[in-house]
């Protein structure tokens, strides 16, 4: 029959399947839209590839059903459906019927039997049925006219696939799961009767019914295991049958498929925030379904190759045409210090093209039986003229990383556009901005990924052993996608001016400037790390011999299984928190909780710690050292955390202790070059100061005007006496009101901090919002804000979003509302100090003898600096850093100079 089949879609095993396997998605207001995409684009891809006429959507119902009432137990260890799933599915239900595609529900059975009655009676018309399922039990359904179709493994079951997957005949698979059992459903069968064993029994006896009758002849345990659920094993298999003879009220004409609701569906996106999805919806003019407007989707086989002069000289030229290009490049290492170029990739949207053009040209594939391919030196000269342009914008995705490389390799890259891993922070800091999920979520496509091209683990090749053919689908990919993820982000950037500012004037900038202090690196001084290292395991082992002595034997202090016996079953401590397996956890957060009023979980964490500075910095930063620079080169993150602060890695500078004699200790050894001192400039209070400037607290700006000690003054209002006799005890408990509240930190937290009676600290922070109402006016106003509109903002316009504001589990909630109250602060800090980088970056390249900035760490900015400079620089450095921004206080910092990291301070 040349009629295309009806296609039933078990949608409801592809809600939990979608919602497992998407990633966190969610809009800017917290609504997450993981699942909602995932079976989306499911039927997207169906409606594309398949066009039906005749198709249908079928859900459970909810309640209960006939297997209940047969089986009380039947899918009774389910959990309830997750929070985050139940609030998505009436949107999925929404979108499937805007999209004119019927949508079954039948109270009483189960969305299996409904497909399998409608399978049933449309092959009995002679009419091909695909049924789009991942669900095993579907299986008995297979025959000449019913076939099964696994859209998310790309799998298709006929019968005699059936019967190699599962080593029964489909209308055996009932029987089959009456025995293995089924955990999905709780249908128990047999106890140790796997697949294998089921499989062999029906393939020997035909059934069910003729096996039983042979059971007594069954051998070994297995037979014992038949024998005894002899009588429970109809039930199983009742429960495991799909009911066909359902007297529905559904004939072909009720699954017709409609045109779509095109102005619903593009309301209904907006919201979700499918911007790809908006934009083909914008091209549908009233046909059958939304995969008619296909002209710009990616394709990988227009992407080219690029092996003459010829046609490189042609993208010269197409490049040089186009308003803006993409571009990437492929290297053989991550570090782009070791990275040699194998090749690089461009795209651009020729003029009056649909969707934009893109190619790879290989340099440096080097494995038996490349193709001949351009020398690297012949690319990067013809193309040098562009790519030293600041006339011809560019971008890319990670810009820092190809900037490095591109340097390295005699390229000084001008016409930095701008970067999309970028364009996605600023635009929703808590989102992944990683190439692949952008693509994913902004333009519905799935990426080549690495590990398809080059392999994984002890398998995985340097990329330029992968095959050419191959690396130009991915590399282009690269390309293309970051061009079209341009076009996406960069028009809802532009729609809002104030992170379109602090995109051009923050983010942007610092690209080269971090790439600039990655170059540079640190000295480091293994010396005084080798002996940090030998006395920091002394320390370990001797807190270990009094961890043993403690439990009264030795134990694996490392092992939180047997840290696990010692405490809660050993010693009978009480167990505060359980694992989502159901062991007693030994987190830092609760081993942190007992150590008030236990010794052992103390000492357990002392050990962590110093275990923890020991691998980390003692013994891996000498191990770190380049050997072509004799440096560290940190790398700086600009795209992490979600209140807009840089994070470090390779080594993370950001967790080094800023107050323990270990931490200091660490810091010795980051040292000058010869001839140099290091210059360290951090701002002052800054978070308190932004925090008056935020709130107007009249008190909290007299006091930053007056140059008086904040805490100080804090402690002489919580205590009621005057500034000059505040004692150092008075003035440490204002302090760690002062910080904690700046962090949402309640009175329960704050007397845990203070070791004070709960009433007490509550009574200081009545105290403190009785004398500073402008703070609790402040506060009150940005959990609004954040309820309101689900995000909050800095100074400069980043808006941090708290998705979980409006949660319905409490502890989300209260964290959600600290941050709301904290994250303006710390991004505001965030800000400034980014600004602060751009514009002693600036001075720097001035005067290339002024020295280099190398590190920057929280609010803190270090700089290598020849030493004739250094009086010029200990001027400098104040005056730039307070001078990028002008708040109601006044920015103060201080600046120190010494031999290493630490005398700097």
């Amino acid at each position: 029959m040349n009629e295309s089949p009806i296609i039933l879609i078990d949608a409801s095993s592809f809600l939990y399947r979608a919602f497992h396997a998407m990633p966190d998605l969610r809009t800017h207001t917290g609504q997450p839209t993981g699942a909602v995409f995932g079976v989306l684009n499911m039927i997207r891809r169906l409606l594309r590839e398949r066009d039906p006429k005749y198709l249908a959507a079928v859900f459970d119902a909810p309640g209960p059903t006939f297997r209940h009432e047969r089986f009380a137990e039947y899918k009774a260890q389910r959990p309830a459906m997750p929070d985050d799933l139940s609030r998505q599915t009436p949107i999925i239900h929404q979108a499937i019927q805007l999209w004119g595609i019927p949508l079954l529900q039948v109270s009483g059975v189960e969305a299996d039997d409904v497909i399998g009655t409608l399978a049933r009676r449309f092959a009995a018309m002679e009419r091909q049925v695909l049924v789009v399922t991942g669900d095993k039990d579907m299986a008995q359904l297979v025959d000449a006219h019913v076939h099964l179709y696994d859209s998310m493994s790309e799998r298709y079951l006929d019968a005699e696939g059936v019967l190699t997957r599962f080593g029964v005949p489909p209308h055996c698979i009932q029987d089959y799961l009456a025995l293995v059992g089924d955990t999905s459903d709780n249908i128990p069968g047999v106890p140790g009767v796997g697949p294998k064993t089921a499989a062999k029994w029906l393939a020997e006896y035909g059934s069910l019914d003729a096996l039983m009758e042979h059971a007594d002849s069954i051998k070994g345990k297995a037979g014992e295991s038949l024998r005894a659920c002899r009588e429970q094993l109809p039930l199983c298999r009742e429960l495991a049958t799909i009911d066909t003879a359902l007297d529905l009220p559904y004939d072909l004409a009720s699954l017709a498929r409609r045109p779509p609701a095109v102005d619903e569906l593009r309301e209904l996106f907006r919201e979700l925030e499918f911007t790809s999805w908006l934009r083909e919806l914008e091209q549908v003019q009233g046909g059958m379904s939304l995969s008619a407007a296909q002209g710009s989707a990616i394709d990988r086989s227009r992407y080219r190759g690029i092996f003459t002069l010829e046609d490189l000289q042609g993208v010269l030229v197409a490049l040089e045409a186009a308003p803006r290009a993409a571009l990437d490049t492929e290297t053989t290492s991550l570090n782009p210090l070791q990275a040699e170029l194998v090749g690089l990739s461009f795209a651009w949207q020729p003029a009056g093209a649909d969707c934009p053009e893109a190619v790879y040209i290989p340099v440096g594939h080097d494995y038996l039986g490349a193709p001949e391919q351009l020398s690297r030196a012949l690319v990067l000269d013809t193309l040098r003229p562009w790519l030293e342009s600041a006339e011809h914008p560019k971008l890319a995705q990670n810009f820092k990383y190809d900037l490095r490389v591109l340097t390295r390799h005699g390229i000084h890259l001008q016409g930095i556009a701008r970067d999309t891993m970028l364009e996605s922070y600023v635009l929703d800091s808590t989102q992944s901005h990683d190439l692949d999920s952008q693509a994913e979520k902004r333009l519905q496509h799935q990426c080549i990924s690495f590990a398809e091209v080059a392999g994984k683990g002890r398998q995985r090749v340097l990329f330029s052993q992968v095959a050419v053919d191959t690396a130009i689908a991915y590399a282009a990919e690269d390309a293309d996608v970051c061009y079209r993820l341009d076009s996406v982000l960069w028009p809802q950037l532009e729609a809002e001016e104030r992170l379109k500012a602090l995109f051009k004037q923050v983010e942007m900038p610092l690209v080269p400037v971090l790439a600039r202090m990655e170059d540079a690196g640190v000295r480091i001084d293994p010396a005084p790390l080798a002996l940090l290292s030998e006395e920091l395991a002394a320390s370990m082992a001797a807190i270990e011999g009094q961890a043993h002595a403690i439990a009264a034997q030795p134990f694996n202090i490392n092992s939180p299984k047997q840290i696990q016996e010692i405490l809660f079953d050993k010693l009978q401590i009480p167990v505060t928190k359980k694992t989502p397996g159901g062991a007693p956890s030994t987190s830092e957060e609760v081993l942190s909780a007992l150590a008030e009023n236990y010794e052992l979980p103390r000492l357990i964490l002392e050990y962590r710690s110093l275990s923890k500075l020991k691998s980390t910095y003692a013994d891996a930063l000498p191990r770190m050292i380049d050997p072509a620079t004799g440096r560290v080169h940190t790398s700086f993150h600009q795209a992490v955390t979600s209140t807009g602060r840089l994070s470090s890695s390779d080594p993370n500078l950001q967790n080094i202790p800023a107050r323990t004699q270990q931490g200091r200790r660490i810091r010795q050894a980051f040292v000058a070059a010869p001839g140099h001192l290091l210059i360290s400039a951090d701002y002052s209070q800054i978070e308190l100061r932004i925090m008056a400037h935020l709130s107007g607290e009249p008190r909290l700006l007299k006091a930053f005007a007056e140059g008086e000690d904040v805490h100080t003054a804090t402690a002489a209002e919580i205590f009621g006496v005057a500034p000059e006799a505040v004692d150092g005890e008075q003035r440490r408990r204002a302090k760690a009101v002062n910080f904690g509240l700046i962090y949402g930190m309640s009175a329960f937290g704050l007397a845990r901090e203070l070791k004070i009676d709960r009433n007490e600290a509550q009574r200081y922070v009545d105290r403190y919002f009785e004398r500073y109402p402008g703070v609790r006016r402040y506060m009150d106003s940005m959990r609004e804000q954040a309820r309101e509109k689900g995000y909050v903002e800095t100074l400069f316009g980043r808006r941090l979003y708290v998705p979980d504001i409006h949660s319905s589990n409490a502890n989300r909630r209260n964290y959600a509302e600290r941050t709301a109250i904290n994250a303006p602060m710390q991004g505001t800090a965030a800000d400034l100090i980014k600004l602060a980088m751009i514009a002693v970056d600036a001075w720097l390249a001035a005067d290339p003898a002024r020295g280099r900035m190398i590190l920057q760490v929280h609010d803190e900015l270090v700089l290598e600096v020849p030493e004739a400079m250094v009086g010029e620089a200990r001027e400098a450095l104040p005056r730039l850093m307070c001078g990028v921004a002008q708040l109601a206080v006044p920015l103060e910092s201080s600046v120190g100079v010494g031999a290493n990291w630490e005398a700097a301070h």
